[in-house]
């Protein structure tokens, strides 16, 4: 079954830089545009970053344009997130999703917390 796995969160603070990760299974990862996405706490979930199949077309929020950076690599089914520049109005809870025939996939999410 589709599988999305996020792992690197953790609390880091002002200024600081976080990569995280997402591990793909259970589906072909290489024809899919993937995107993340956060929550914070009392707040709905917003769309962060997305990429096209190939890695070639990167799109941003306005929030994080300049310092997140989405990438893939396809020939280990992951999808990153580089976190630069963290603020805490970054703290979320983090998640990668696949769209797969009309259908959204969602990890379990990573939890980011940016603090002094």
């Amino acid at each position: 079954q589709v599988q999305l796995v996020e792992s690197g969160g953790g609390l880091v603070q002002p200024g600081g830089s976080l990569r995280l990760s997402c591990a793909a299974s259970g589906f072909a990862f290489s024809p899919y545009g993937m995107s993340w996405y956060r929550q914070a706490p009392g707040k709905e979930r917003e769309w962060v970053a997305a990429i096209s199949s190939s890695g070639t077309t990167t799109m941003y929020a306005d929030s994080v344009k300049g310092r997140f950076t989405i990438s893939r690599d396809n020939g280990l089914n992951t999808l990153y997130l580089q976190m630069n520049s963290l603020k805490p109005e970054d703290t979320a809870v983090y998640y990668c999703k696949v769209v797969l025939r009309g259908t959204n996939y969602w990890g379990q999410g990573t939890q980011v917390t940016v603090s002094s």
